[in-house]
């Protein structure tokens, strides 16, 4: 039984590890900024230059799954039952994934990493036209499906393992194929407390950013006279207090909302940008950007920059960071994605989170990127490229060049502001969810707790100059996070196995029901108009009573069964309960269909009286499809039941089954 801390739904064996070492690496990282900065740098150094390949290869391997999986006989298997929808619209649902996943860091490097990389020493001594082209690659490599194929694993994995295996919404969930019954004990603690943490540092330090360049926003527009702290005090107690407000109004109202004005307001701001800046250049360059982008895709995929020393450090600094920082920032998003995902089939899930996010990102790349390059070369004389170490004042400076300049500034702030708060909120409602292990009702303190802590710290390591501390920590927790997941790809290609196994599973014993002879009773039946009447009439003297037979046959073999009917939908089903797995149940209801306007006025064909027939069709309680079964006998029924209960108890007896028929 889950152990859970007096009065609220926090999980012990999570939340009070996870705070220690929260609590623990912020409080060095204020208390003694330096020295900390200092030893993390170093680590994160070492791996990066020793175990960079570990990143390119797990990435890329991310890649090169999900499209196997997208374009694979396992598309088609649903995030949830067989029968389950979508939750949310695909418009709201696409506006949340971009709010939650990159929201601040497109506002924030729109401008600053393009122009970083055409001004930096990376591409130094090529001509204008090939330190542009450059920057735009890489730009477009490390912002495109590499960074939403981290995201779309971890979302994917969870999405599968929550809605379909019916486990808890927890990263312990997705190794359950591979560790069973021990996600329960200490092995799945570890991997909860491990994602909380890093959802907290990754959420900290972006929230961080977030507040620096809005603070840079208001002074470029002379709200205030410089970015103090003060400043910065104020700005991080409103914003989290709204996130607050917005997490506990829940996905479905606040966070919804909140991205679908946010990402209409940035398509409005990069539609401005496009036609008041360089317009054909802008087109031109993303045409051409596209086309190197996918021509090149193998290339830097796999490039460690071995053979181009001097190259390294920028390989180091740009390239491997920005793994690890996805990487570290995966826990969160995926958590996130997986619980607005759910009804959605896995071709669906990712074809969408891996290619519309990308086709937006190298869109908006293109426009704001290559409009600053060109801006900086022809008309700002280099003034852009000397800001490039004030990354957050970049925007805001490209924008000067262009008309109604305070307006699309003031534009840029609103998207930062609702772009912060959407990472602030559903970052509270990811903590909740993984320190309650998914409880579905927690106290509303619990979420103020979160806002509150991150609130307190994203200050303290702003005003003690520890967040690059804690931003470096992040990054070192990536190299163990990309090993779990390639354990978690590995457990989700074993349940999708079983999965289409139990779902294809043929009958041990073929049976054809039909003979002929009963030919005339059939063709009276197929040529009579079906109407509701008849339909209800079939469930009550067929299937009724050959459940009921059934009924008596099993208690007289200890078995209990159960026949239960309902009015609506107008059904009959036959239900043996069980313990430790899911009941059987089969069920007949009835089931119309719309018959087309030809038919019913086609004069040699049966006479249809109306627009809509009815049927009695099979349902299952594992949500396989039915059948039509109208043109059974009650024994040929009673022989459909006994084949399914055979093949039941054929799948509940294998132990590699346990995971998906066990309650």
């Amino acid at each position: 039984m889950k152990k859970t801390i007096q009065n609220t739904t926090f999980d012990k064996g999570v939340v009070i590890p996870g705070l220690l070492f929260i609590l623990g690496i912020c409080a060095f990282t204020v208390l003694f900024p330096a020295p900390t900065e200092a030893v993390l740098e170093s680590v994160k150094n070492f791996i990066f230059v020793n175990l960079n390949w570990v990143y390119v290869w797990s990435v890329t391997l991310f890649v090169i799954f999900l499209v196997y999986l997208m374009c694979s006989k396992y598309g088609n298997i649903k995030l949830g039952s067989n029968d389950s929808e979508p939750e949310h619209s695909f418009f709201s649902w696409i506006s949340m994934l971009f709010a939650a996943g990159m929201g601040i860091g497109l506002m924030y490097f729109a401008v600053a990493e393009p122009m970083s990389h055409y001004a930096g020493e990376g591409f130094a001594g090529n001509h204008y036209n090939n330190q542009a082209e450059n920057a735009q690659l890489y730009t477009f490599f490390h912002w495109g499906i590499h960074a939403w194929a981290v995201y779309g694993l971890v979302g994917l994995c969870l999405a599968y393992f929550t809605y379909r295996y019916r486990l808890p919404l927890s990263l312990r969930s997705c190794l359950y194929p591979l560790l069973k019954e021990k996600i329960n004990g200490g092995w799945g603690n570890a991997v909860d407390v491990f994602a909380l943490c890093s959802t907290f540092f990754g959420i900290t330090t972006t929230l961080g950013f977030g507040v620096v360049q809005i603070n840079s926003g208001l002074k470029a527009l002379n709200i205030i006279p410089q970015a103090d702290f003060a400043t910065q005090t104020g700005i991080v107690a409103v914003l989290v207090t709204l996130a607050v407000f917005s997490a506990i109004s829940g996905v479905s109202k606040g966070i919804k909302i909140l991205s679908n004005i946010n990402i209409s307001a940035a398509v409005l701001l990069m539609l401005f940008v496009l036609i008041a800046g360089p317009t054909v250049y802008i087109i031109g360059s993303f045409t051409q950007g596209v086309g190197n982008y996918i021509s090149s895709f193998f290339t830097i995929s796999f490039n460690t920059h071995v053979y181009d020393e001097k190259s390294l450090p920028w390989f180091y600094n740009w390239t491997i960071l920005y793994w690890a920082w996805w990487i570290s920032w995966a826990p969160f998003v995926g958590l996130f994605i997986a619980r607005i995902s759910k009804g959605r089939t896995i071709k669906s899930f990712v074809a969408a989170v891996l290619l519309l996010p990308t086709l937006f990102n190298l869109i908006w790349m293109s426009v704001f990127g290559s409009s600053a390059i060109w801006t900086d070369f022809h008309i700002a004389d280099g003034a852009l490229s000397i800001l490039v170490d004030n990354p957050e004042a970049l925007m805001f400076s490209f924008l000067e060049y262009l008309p109604f300049a305070s307006i699309s500034k003031a534009v840029v702030i609103l998207i930062v502001i609702i772009f912060f708060m959407t990472s602030a909120d559903s970052g509270i409602l990811v903590m909740d969810s993984i320190a309650t292990k998914n409880s579905q009702v927690s106290p509303i303190w619990q979420k103020i707790f979160w806002g509150a802590l991150l609130a307190v710290i994203s200050l303290l390591l702003l005003q003690a100059g520890g967040l690059k501390a804690l931003q470096t920590m992040t990054l070192i927790t990536a190299l163990p996070f990309a090993v779990i997941m390639l354990f978690m790809a590995a457990a989700l290609m074993k349940g999708l196995v079983i999965d289409y196994s139990y779902y294809q599973r043929s009958f041990a014993v073929s049976t054809v029901p039909w003979s002929g002879r009963l030919w005339k009773q059939r063709l009276k039946q197929i040529v009579t108009f079906k109407d509701r009447r008849s339909a209800e009439a079939f469930i009550i003297i067929k299937a009724e009573q050959a459940f009921l037979e059934l009924q008596e046959e099993f208690a007289h073999r200890g078995i209990q069964a159960s026949v239960q009917s309902a009015s609506d939908p107008f059904s009959v089903e036959l239900q043996i309960p069980h313990d430790r797995v899911h009941n059987f149940i089969y069920g007949v209801q009835v089931q119309s269909k719309k018959v087309s306007g030809f038919l019913v006025e086609e004069q040699n064909l049966p006479e249809f009286q109306n627009s809509r027939t009815y049927y009695p069709k099979t349902y299952f309680g594992d949500t396989r499809p039915g059948y039509d079964v109208q043109y059974f006998t009650k024994n040929e029924l009673i022989s459909d039941v006994l084949k399914h209960y055979e093949r039941f108890l054929d799948i509940t007896a294998e132990e590699s089954n346990e995971m998906f028929t066990s309650k």
